[in-house]
C-alpha cells in the first residue's frame, strides 16, 4: 500500500462574496506493512520420526544417523519397523546399563559415607538430642525387654530330636524333683538394701507378679517404696517401677482390672498405679487426713464381682475402710475396731484381714495381741457393726502374722476354714463359726457343731483352734492355701525355709497337735511334719533339715500362690529378693477322694476337741 498524498480544495464559485474563505485542516500520517511468510505443514509417516532439516545444530550427529539409515535402508532413506525396535532395544539397554552403573556408584558412595560417619560416632550434642527424644526412649524400653525375654527363655532351641534319651533316667529325676527353683529375681537398682513386703500374681497373665519393698536407709533420695512388677520370663529388671513417698506394706493386682495394682503404704495412704500409664508415680492416692487412714495399712483385700466390688482395707489403729478403686478421695465407709474388754485402750490392732470364700460382709481380722476376731461391715439382724465382742478366737501367743480362708469350691464346703500363723513359730487350723454362725458355720468337712470354746472374762467365748502345726524353727510371717488343692497349704518363717504342707498324708503317721483349752496344753499326738521343706535359695530341696541348719539364710516374709495352675509359688525375702519356686503336679494335683480325705480330717479334729474339753 502507498500513503495517500493530501487533496487541495479551492473554493467553490457559487458561495457568496461576502463570506470570507475557510482553509482546509491538513494531517499526515504513515503506515507500515509486513509480509508474513505461510507456516509449512510437517507431515509424518511410520518411517519416518523427525526431519534432518529441523535440528542443524546437530549436524554431525544426524549425519551419522542418516547415513546409517540410508545404508540399512538400502539408500531409500527409511528403515523398516524390524530394524527400527532393534536399534530403539539397543539404545535402552545402553542407557540401562549406564544407569546401573550410575546407581552401583551412588550406592557405593552412599555406604562409604555412611561407614565414616559410624566410625566418626555422633557428636555429644546429636547423641543428647537422641536420647532426649521420648520416642526413642519407649522404643528401646520395649525393644530391650523383648530381646531379654527371649534370652532369658530356658528353652533348649538346639535340642536333637533324633537322639534317642533315656525315658526311665528322666522320670526317675523327674520324681525327684518335687520342687525346683525356677529364679530369683531382684532390681540391681531400686532392691538394693530392702526388703520385700508383699508378693501377688496377676489374675490375668500367670507369668506376671508383683513385689513391694520398703524404704532403704542408706539412700535419700531414692524413694521410700518402691512396687516391681516382675516377668518370669525376665530375670534383669522389672516390667514396671512404681514409686511411692512411703514404705509399701501391701501389694495386690485388682482381679476386676488386670492393669491396676494397688498398694497400702506405712503413713497410711492407699495407692493406685496403672501399668498403661507412661509415669511411676500412682495415678491415684488417698488423702493424709483423718478421713482415711492415718497409721499403717498392713493388709488389703478386694470382695465383691466384676459389676460391683470395692477395696477393703485395715490399718493398725484399728480402722477398716471401704474404697471404691475410681475415686480415692474419700471412703465409702469407715468402721473403727474397739475391744472394751482391753486394759489400757480398746483399740484393735489389726494385722491382717480374710474374707471367706464369696463373702462381702462378714470378715476376721488378726491382731497384735494374738487373737484373731469376727467383725461385721454393717449392723445385721442380732449383731451390730464392728467386732463381734461374743466370739475370740485364741490360740497364739503372739503377734499374728497372716491368715488366710480356704479358697477351693469342691464337694465338699470348706469355706469356713482359715489358716493362721504367728511370732509364735506356729501355724493354726481355725472354724469359723460359734455363736456368730458365720459362713457355712457347723458344715466344715460334713462336722457336725461341736463343743469347741469356753468362756472367758467379759462373757466371750474363747474358740480354739482344729489344729496346731508347730515344726517351725523360727517367727513364722505368712501361710497360704493352696488356691486348687483342698489339702494343701504353704508357709515361710524367718529362718528361711519354705514348707508344703498336706492335711491327707498319711494320716496315722502326720503330726498333729490337738489343743486343749481347759487344760491350757498341748496333748502328745504323732506331730505333723511337711511333706517337703525347702531351704529358700538353695538348688535342691530336702524332705527335711535338721533344727539350725538354716543358719546365714535371709527371713521370708511373704508367700503367693500363682492362681491358674497352682504349680508356682513366689516368696519374699528380707533381703529384697523374690524366689520363684515350683512344684511337681502330683503335689499340687487333687486327686480322687481328696475332698472326702479332708472332711475326714475335720471330723477327726473336731473329736479330738469334744472328747478333751
Amino acid at each position: 500500500m502507498i500513503a495517500s498524498e493530501p487533496e487541495w480544495t479551492t473554493p467553490s464559485s457559487e458561495a457568496p462574496n461576502d463570506e470570507p474563505s475557510t482553509l482546509p485542516t491538513l494531517t499526515s500520517s504513515s503506515i507500515e506493512v509486513y509480509t508474513l511468510p505461510p507456516r509449512p505443514k510437517v507431515v509424518y509417516d511410520k518411517s519416518i520420526q523427525t526431519s534432518i532439516d529441523l535440528f542443524p545444530s546437530s549436524a554431525p550427529q544426524t549425519d551419522v544417523a542418516s547415513s546409517s539409515i540410508s545404508t540399512t535402508t538400502g539408500g531409500a532413506g527409511r528403515e523398516t519397523a524390524e530394524e527400527l525396535r532393534a536399534r530403539i532395544i539397543a539404545e535402552l539397554e545402553a542407557e540401562r546399563k549406564q544407569l546401573d552403573a550410575e546407581i552401583a556408584e551412588e550406592k557405593r558412595l552412599a555406604e562409604e559415607q555412611l561407614e565414616a560417619e559410624r566410625a566418626r560416632g555422633l557428636s555429644g550434642e546429636k547423641l543428647s538430642s537422641v536420647f532426649a527424644n521420648p520416642a526413642f526412649v519407649d522404643f528401646l524400653e520395649h525393644s530391650s525387654k523383648v530381646v531379654q525375654r527371649a534370652l532369658s527363655d530356658s528353652y533348649d532351641y538346639l535340642r536333637d530330636y533324633t537322639i534317642a534319651t533315656d525315658a526311665s533316667r528322666e522320670e526317675e529325676e523327674g520324681k525327684r524333683a518335687k520342687m525346683r527353683l525356677l529364679g530369683t529375681w531382684q532390681d540391681q537398682q531400686w532392691g538394693q538394701r530392702r526388703s520385700v513386703t508383699g508378693v501377688d500374681w496377676s489374675p490375668k497373665f500367670p507369668e506376671l507378679f508383683v513385689a513391694s519393698y520398703n524404704k532403704n536407709p542408706m539412700a535419700v533420695n531414692e524413694p521410700d517404696g518402691i512396687a516391681a512388677v516382675w516377668n518370669l520370663h525376665l530375670l534383669e529388671r522389672p516390667e514396671f517401677v512404681f514409686h511411692a513417698q512411703s514404705d509399701i506394706l501391701s501389694i495386690a493386682f485388682s482381679p476386676f482390672h488386670p492393669n491396676l495394682v494397688v498398694g497400702g503404704t506405712y503413713s497410711g495412704q492407699i495407692l493406685l498405679w496403672d501399668t498403661r500409664s507412661r509415669h511411676s508415680n500412682p495415678v491415684l492416692k488417698t488423702p493424709l487426713s483423718a478421713s482415711g487412714h492415718t497409721h499403717p495399712v498392713y493388709s488389703l483385700s478386694h470382695v465383691g464381682t466384676q459389676n460391683a466390688h470395692s477395696l477393703v482395707s485395715a490399718s493398725t489403729d484399728g480402722v477398716v475402710c471401704t474404697w471404691t478403686l475410681d475415686m480415692l478421695a474419700r471412703p465409702q465407709e469407715t468402721l473403727e475396731l474397739v475391744h472394751p474388754a482391753h486394759n489400757k485402750t480398746d483399740e484393735v490392732s489389726v494385722t491382717a484381714l480374710g474374707f471367706p470364700l464369696g463373702e462381702t460382709t462378714t470378715f476376721w481380722c488378726a491382731t497384735e495381741e494374738g487373737n484373731v476376731y469376727a467383725s461385721n461391715r454393717y449392723d445385721r439382724a442380732g449383731a451390730k457393726a464392728g467386732l463381734v465382742q461374743s466370739e475370740i478366737y485364741r490360740g497364739h501367743s503372739g503377734p499374728v502374722t497372716g491368715i488366710d480362708f480356704h479358697p477351693v469350691e469342691g464337694s465338699v464346703d470348706l469355706s469356713d476354714l482359715f489358716l493362721t500363723c504367728g511370732v509364735d513359730w506356729t501355724v493354726k487350723l481355725w472354724r469359723a463359726g460359734g455363736a456368730l454362725g458365720g459362713p457355712s458355720a457347723g458344715k466344715a468337712g460334713g462336722a457336725t457343731k461341736s463343743k469347741t470354746s469356753s468362756s472367758s472374762a467379759g462373757g466371750a467365748n474363747a474358740i480354739a483352734p482344729l489344729l496346731s502345726f508347730e515344726e517351725a524353727d523360727d517367727y513364722v510371717f505368712d501361710v497360704k492355701w493352696h488356691p486348687l488343692h483342698p489339702a494343701v497349704f504353704g508357709t515361710v518363717d524367718g529362718a528361711g525355709k519354705f514348707d508344703l504342707w498336706n492335711l491327707n498324708t498319711d494320716t496315722e503317721a502326720r503330726s498333729l497337735s490337738f489343743s486343749c483349752p481347759k487344760l491350757a496344753l498341748t496333748l502328745p499326738r504323732p506331730s505333723q511334719v511337711p511333706i517337703i521343706s525347702t531351704a529358700v535359695g538353695e538348688s535342691s530341696p530336702a524332705a527335711s533339715r535338721p533344727l539350725g541348719g538354716g543358719s546365714g539364710r535371709r527371713g521370708l516374709n511373704k508367700l503367693a500362690w500363682e492362681r491358674k495352675e497352682g504349680r508356682r509359688a513366689a516368696i519374699g525375702s528380707s533381703d529384697g529378693k523374690v524366689y520363684v519356686y515350683e512344684l511337681s503336679q502330683d503335689l499340687v494335683t487333687p486327686r480322687e477322694g481328696e475332698w472326702d480325705q479332708m472332711r475326714k480330717t475335720c471330723n477327726a479334729a473336731l473329736a479330738a476337741q469334744q472328747q478333751h474339753a
